[in-house]
C-alpha cells in the first residue's frame, strides 16, 4: 500500500547517462569532471526553461519528470543539441509517460523501470522514447519519430515499442546498431576454452570437455544466452583481447579460466569479466580430487551462476545444473577424450576418437552420450567425405538409434526425432512436439536452427528470422546459420540480402557448399544470367559424389531459355538418379523444369521425388523456383502430402513461475528487507552472497533475487555495494580514520575487492575515492 507522504500522478520521465564516463574518468579524470559540469549546467538551464523537475544526480545520470510530455520531448531534444555543440558530451537519453508514486524526493513504480531501460538501450546523441509517450505526440507534427522495433525489456511484463526521435543535430541510430541493441537486451555470456595449465599437454582434451559441460550447464538458465560452443572455440589458441571478442560475438560478459592436473587432484580456476566496465567481477579457485569430477561440475556451475546473477540481474536457477553421468569417472574422462578427437575433424583424429569411444561401449553399452558420440563421428566422416556418404551415415544412425533408446529425453536425442518426423516421415506436429522437448531440457543452437528450418518450409518468414536472429547471437560465427539466414531471405524474395549471407556463410565455412548453390539461385532469380553461368563455371571441380556445379549450371540454361544446351545436361542429372547421388539429381531435374516453363515434367520429377521421399521436398513451397506450378492443383496437393495443413504449435513458455504474486506481498517483503538490512548490518561481510543473504532472510534464492530486481530495481551486487558506499563515506567523515588508508575503510565497510570498489564508486559518485577522500579531509 501507499505510504501516507506518497501520492500517485500521471508523469513523464527522463533517465539519462553520459556514454564512456566511467573509463573517461579512468584515462582522464580532469577531463572528465570538466565533461560532467559542462553536462549539469546545460540540465539546469534547459530543466528550468521547459519546467522540469530534476530529482537526482548520481555520477554521470540523471532523473528527472516533467508533468508534459511534450515538454519531456522538447527538452530532451534541446539538451542533445546543445551537448552536440563545441566540446560533445556523449550523452544518452530515455523518455517514457505513465503512472508513478512520488514521495516529494523519489518515485517508484513500473514506468521508472520502463524508462531506465529505454534509456539503456540509447546512443550517444540521439533520444529514444517508448511507444506509449510516441502516441502523445500524434497532434505534433513538427516532432519527427520512427520505430525501431519492439524490445524485450528487462523486468518489464509485456515488449514495448521503442522510437527515436528525427530532429536536426541528433544522431540516427544505424541498422546494425539497432540490431546490436536487441542482442545487448539479453543477458548474454561467452564461456572461452579453459586452458591447460597442467605439464601434460595431453590433459587438453579434459579442459575442453569441461569448458564443454559448462557452456551446458549455463545454458539451461532461462533468459541467460550462452554463446554456443562452435563461436566460443573459435578464439582457442588466438591472441584477441576481450574487447575484441566481445564485439565480434555481442557478448557482456565473458568466462575464462584454467584447469591444473596434478596426480589425482585438480585445481579449477574461473574469473568473471564484465567487458563493458572492463573489470573482472568475481574469480574463484577450487582445489579438488578428480575422483569428485561431477560434483564439482555442479558445483562450479552453480556458483558462477549465481555470480552471474548477483552482478547482472535476476536469473531463475535450478537447484542442480549438472546430472552426473551413468559411468565411472575413468569412462567418463575417455568420454572426453574421444569426444575431443572428433571434433578436430581430421580423419586420423575421427577415427581415433571413434575407436576410443568403441571401447567404452564394450564396457558400458548403456552410456547413451557415447553413442551419441559415434553418431556425430560417423556424420562428419560422411560430410567431410573421408567414408562414403550412404555408408557413413547408415553407420551412424545404428549408434543413434540406440542413443535414442537409451536416452530418449536427452537434447540431442529430441533434436534428431525432430529431424526425423521433418525430414522423413513429413510429420511437422511431431517435429514440432520433439524440438520444444529438447528446448525444455537445455536451449541449444540447433534447437533455434530447426524452429527456423521448419517456419520455412510453412513460409512463416518472420518467425523464422526470429529464430535465426537467435541462432545468430549464440552462435555468430556459424556458417550454417548465415546459411539459414540466406534461406529465408531467398525464399522470401529479398535476393541481395541473401546474397550478402550466403557470402557470410561461405567466409565461415569454405567446405560447405550449399550457399553456393543459394548464391547462384539468387543471381538468377535477380535476372542476372549472365553472372550466375559465370559464377556456376568459376565454382572449383566438383568430387565425383557432387553435382552442384552441374546443377547450377543447368539451372542458368533453364533461366536463359538455351534448349539445348540444357537439355544434355539434364541427361547427364538422369543419369545420377541410380546412385548414391539420387536426391540431389531429383532436387536439380525439379528446379530446372520449373524454371525452364516445363510445367508438367516439373510435376513429374515432383511426384517421383514423393515416392522417394526426398527429404528437400519440405521446401517444395517455399522456393521461389516454383512460383510457376503453384496455381497447378497437382501441386498444391503435393504440399498437403508433404507439409500439411496450416501447422500449429506451442510456443515455448516460461521455465519458472513467479513468485511475487500481489503488489501488497512484494511491499512487504521489500519492507522487511529494508528493515534488516538497516538493523542487522550484513553487508558489512564481505563473504556476503545473495544465497546467504536469502539464508538469513528465511527464503529461497530465486525469491529474494526476484524481489531485488522487480521490488528495487537493482541486482544484488548494486543492492549492497550501496550500503558499503554509504558506509565508507560515512566513515570518510569521521576524523578518528583519517589515518587509515582508503582501501582500508573500503575493506571494513564491506567491499572484497579493490576494483569492485573503484569502479562502483566511480560509476555512483562520477568521481575517483582518492579526490573524494581530498575534499572532506581538506573541508
Amino acid at each position: 500500500m501507499d505510504q501516507p507522504n506518497q501520492h500517485r500522478r500521471l508523469a513523464a520521465i527522463m533517465f539519462t547517462d553520459i556514454v564512456g564516463y566511467t573509463k573517461l574518468m579512468g584515462q582522464d579524470e580532469s577531463q572528465a569532471v570538466k565533461v560532467r559540469k559542462r553536462h549539469r549546467a546545460v540540465f539546469n538551464q534547459l530543466h528550468t526553461q521547459y519546467h522540469g523537475e530534476i530529482l537526482q544526480y548520481f555520477g554521470d545520470g540523471t532523473l528527472s519528470i516533467f508533468q508534459s510530455g511534450i515538454e519531456a520531448v522538447n527538452c530532451a531534444i534541446a539538451i542533445q543539441q546543445e551537448l552536440q555543440r563545441g566540446d560533445i558530451v556523449p550523452l544518452r537519453i530515455g523518455l517514457h509517460i505513465g503512472d508513478i508514486v512520488y514521495d516529494g524526493t523519489e518515485i517508484y513504480g513500473d514506468s521508472v523501470n520502463i524508462t531506465a531501460r529505454i534509456e539503456s538501450l540509447g546512443v550517444a546523441g540521439a533520444v529514444f522514447l517508448s511507444g506509449k509517450l510516441n502516441a502523445e505526440l500524434a497532434n505534433h507534427l513538427y516532432i519527427q519519430t520512427y520505430s525501431l522495433g519492439i524490445f524485450e525489456l528487462k523486468n518489464v511484463a509485456q515488449p514495448i515499442e521503442v522510437f527515436a526521435i528525427k530532429a536536426k543535430g541528433l544522431q540516427l541510430p544505424k541498422a546494425n546498431q539497432v540490431q546490436q541493441l536487441k542482442t545487448a537486451q539479453a543477458t548474454s555470456i561467452a564461456v572461452l576454452p579453459l586452458l591447460n595449465l597442467s605439464a601434460d599437454t595431453n590433459n587438453e582434451y579434459f579442459c575442453d570437455g569441461l569448458t564443454e559441460e559448462l557452456i551446458n550447464a549455463l545454458s539451461k538458465i532461462e533468459g541467460l544466452k550462452v554463446t554456443s560452443r562452435t563461436s566460443s572455440f573459435f578464439f582457442k589458441n588466438k591472441t584477441q583481447s576481450l574487447a575484441q571478442i566481445s564485439e565480434q560475438l555481442k557478448v557482456s560478459i565473458i568466462l575464462e579460466g584454467s584447469i591444473r592436473l596434478w596426480g589425482n587432484k585438480m585445481r579449477i580456476s574461473i574469473q568473471l569479466i564484465d567487458v563493458a566496465e572492463d573489470f573482472h567481477f568475481w574469480s574463484e579457485s577450487f582445489d579438488r580430487s578428480v575422483e569428485d569430477l561431477f560434483a564439482v561440475q555442479d558445483e562450479v556451475s552453480l556458483l558462477v551462476a549465481d555470480k552471474l546473477r548477483e552482478h547482472i540481474g535476476h536469473l531463475e536457477i535450478e537447484p542442480s545444473l549438472v546430472e552426473a553421468p551413468p559411468v565411472s569417472i575413468d569412462y567418463y574422462k575417455s568420454y572426453l577424450k574421444g569426444r575431443y578427437h572428433i571434433l578436430k575433424m581430421t580423419q586420423s583424429d575421427i577415427k581415433m576418437g571413434l575407436d576410443i569411444l568403441q571401447e567404452i561401449l564394450v564396457q558400458a553399452p548403456d552410456y547413451a552420450h557415447a553413442h551419441l558420440g559415434m553418431h556425430l563421428g560417423y556424420t562428419m566422416l560422411g560430410t567431410i567425405g573421408f567414408l562414403p556418404a550412404g555408408e557413413a551415415f547408415f553407420k551412424g544412425s545404428t549408434y543413434l538409434e540406440q542413443a535414442i533408446q537409451l536416452a530418449p529425453d536427452l537434447p540431442e536425442c529430441q533434436l534428431q526425432l525432430s529431424y526425423m518426423a521433418f525430414l522423413q516421415a513429413w510429420d511437422l506436429p511431431k517435429a514440432y512436439q520433439h524440438v520444444q522437448q529438447s528446448f525444455s531440457v537445455r536451449p541449444t543452437v540447433e534447437y533455434y536452427q530447426s524452429m527456423a528450418s521448419m517456419l520455412l518450409a510453412e513460409r512463416k518468414f518472420k518467425a523464422a528470422l526470429h529464430y535465426i536472429d537467435t541462432a545468430q547471437e549464440l552462435d555468430p560465427l556459424s556458417g550454417i546459420n548465415y546459411h539459414l539466414h540466406g534461406c529465408i531471405l531467398y525464399s522470401n524474395k529479398q535476393y541481395k540480402a541473401a546474397i550478402q549471407s550466403f557470402d557470410k556463410a561461405i567466409s565461415y565455412s569454405p567446405g560447405f557448399m550449399p550457399p553456393s548453390l543459394y548464391k547462384g539461385q539468387c543471381l538468377l532469380m535477380l535476372g542476372q544470367y549472365a553472372e550466375g553461368l559465370s559464377y556456376f563455371q568459376s565454382l572449383a571441380d566438383q568430387p565425383q559424389e557432387d553435382i552442384l556445379k552441374l546443377g547450377g549450371i543447368s539451372l542458368c540454361y533453364a533461366a536463359m531459355g538455351a534448349k539445348d544446351q540444357l537439355d544434355s545436361r539434364l541427361q547427364q542429372i538422369e543419369e545420377k538418379l541410380e546412385t548414391a547421388l539420387m536426391d540431389r539429381a531429383l532436387n536439380f531435374l525439379i528446379l530446372c523444369n520449373a524454371l525452364a516453363g516445363r510445367k508438367e515434367k516439373a510435376l513429374y520429377w515432383i511426384e517421383q521425388a514423393i515416392a522417394k521421399r526426398l527429404p528437400m521436398l519440405v521446401y517444395l513451397n517455399s522456393e521461389p523456383m516454383h512460383e510457376s506450378l503453384q496455381t497447378a492443383p497437382r501441386f498444391q496437393e503435393f504440399v498437403r502430402q508433404v507439409i500439411g495443413e496450416n501447422t500449429t504449435f506451442d510456443w515455448p513458455k516460461r521455465k519458472y513461475k513467479k513468485t511475487l504474486f500481489s503488489k501488497t506481498e512484494l511491499q512487504d517483503h521489500k519492507d522487511r528487507l529494508l528493515q534488516f538490512m538497516a538493523e542487522e548490518k550484513p553487508y558489512l561481510d564481505a563473504d556476503l552472497s545473495l544465497r546467504s543473504l536469502a539464508e538469513q532472510l528465511d527464503i529461497a534464492p530465486n525469491y529474494l533475487s526476484q524481489l531485488l530486481n522487480e521490488g528495487l530495481s537493482q541486482n544484488f551486487s548494486e543492492f549492497v555495494n550501496s550500503y558499503r558506499l554509504q558506509t565508507f563515506k560515512t566513515k570518510v567523515t569521521d576524523p578518528r580514520n583519517h589515518q587509515l588508508t582508503i582501501l582500508a575503510l573500503a575493506y571494513d565497510s564491506g567491499f572484497n575487492s579493490k576494483t569492485v570498489f573503484n569502479t562502483f564508486f566511480k560509476k555512483m559518485e562520477g568521481k575517483t575515492p582518492s579526490v573524494y577522500w581530498k575534499e572532506v579531509v581538506n573541508n
